[in-house]
């Protein structure tokens, strides 16, 4: 396979409102269809259903192992701006764009061309079906796209929260083994590259997110740049989301802590002011995952971020949203590579949507 034509739309009843693309991948005569991709998307503008077409064709002609593809789509606004010609504004926008741009850099050559609605009738049709509720082609077992955040309503809050989708790193040797894997660097097991790769397609396909922050340490980040890839999005390091600091623990399994230093590990089970050995408490995480809280607040206000980070930071967002005790930190089991969502405020309100969720992965 070497050239091939894609042909995307996309549409909204209502913009915004119930939203579907369709994309169809033709050989380069254009009398053979080689691939066809239709999405229900929920909620979203006509232009988020067009560039979802978009990257759905793409991603298509790249499974196909096409390396020329020609675009035709009957969207001005897709096509200028895939082409350099108009700026990207919107913020649903820039992701998408992003993402597109992306998924072209793998190709040898891609063209964008606009064509008349008419000459687009098979994208249209399959776009159209997808609103229908005609089916996805089994594309995405979770396609509603990922809304910007806003107040439910029924909570005593000002302006739109910021949402953060809290993303545990993948597995590591330490993780296998159970051992306080803190500052230490363990790389990424084979499953856990897996584990990144099944989340960062999972947030790809709903799209939706601003900015990917991540933990300074490589499990961390390498899971974050999945993710990032997937989303067409850079990474950003924050070293406030870094895990905690095990000090003479590091490395070892709870029962050796325990045997090593059995009355300072009773108390630190117990005491989130108490600190391993030459490591830090739990109170000390809590005041700089504090501070990570007020800087994305700040910085991404009203916007959807990736948080990708560790058992401990995620454990402290979810506690200083739900205004809980400490009693969280100890209870509250957290899988790798799950994901968590929690809403901050400006004016100092938060939610919490969703806790520890593994449905994207496979094998955990």
């Amino acid at each position: 396979m070497s050239k091939v034509i894609v042909e995307a739309d996309g549409g909204s009843r209502g913009n915004p409102g119930p939203a579907g693309y369709g994309a169809v991948v033709f050989d380069v005569a254009r009398t053979a269809v080689l691939a066809e991709r239709k999405e229900f998307l929920g909620t979203a503008t006509n232009n988020v259903a067009e560039y979802r077409g978009l990257v759905a064709g793409l991603s298509a002609a790249a499974e196909l192992g096409a390396t020329d593809v020609a675009v035709r789509m009957d969207s001005k606004l897709v096509v200028e701006q895939m082409n350099g010609r108009w700026k990207v504004k919107h913020p649903d926008m820039i992701p998408l764009h992003r993402q597109a741009a992306k998924l072209a850099e793998q190709f040898d050559s891609v063209t964008y061309t606009w064509i008349a609605r008419g000459d687009n009738a098979h994208a249209d049709r399959l776009a159209n079906e997808a609103m229908d509720g005609l089916g996805a082609g089994g594309e995405d077992p979770d396609p509603e796209p990922l809304p910007k955040p806003q107040s439910p309503g029924w909570m005593a809050t000002t302006g739109d929260p910021t949402r953060l989708l809290l993303l545990r790193h993948g597995q590591t040797p330490l993780s296998i083994e159970r051992r306080y894997s803190g500052r230490g660097n363990p790389e990424l097991t084979e499953l856990g590259r897996r584990q990144a790769g099944e989340a960062a397609r999972r947030l790809g396909v709903r799209g939706g997110i601003s900015a990917v922050v991540t933990s300074p340490l490589g499990r961390a980040r390498d899971t974050a740049q999945a993710a990032a890839d997937a989303l067409g999005l850079p990474v950003s390091v924050h070293e406030g989301l870094t895990e905690t600091d095990f000090g003479e623990w590091e490395g070892l399994t709870f029962a050796e802590a325990a045997q090593r230093d059995p009355d300072l590990h009773r108390a630190w089970l117990g005491d989130t002011s108490i600190a391993p050995p030459a490591g830090e408490s739990f109170d000390s995480v809590r005041q700089r995952v504090l501070r990570v809280r007020d800087d994305l607040v700040a910085r991404y206000a009203g916007h959807n971020v990736l948080v990708v980070s560790h058992v401990t930071p995620i454990k402290t967002f979810l506690q200083l949203a739900l205004e809980s005790g400490p009693g969280l930190l100890y209870r509250l089991h957290l899988d790798l590579a799950s994901l968590s969502i929690a809403e901050f405020y400006g004016d100092g309100g938060a939610s919490v949507r969703l806790v520890n969720d593994t449905s994207h992965l496979t094998v955990s």
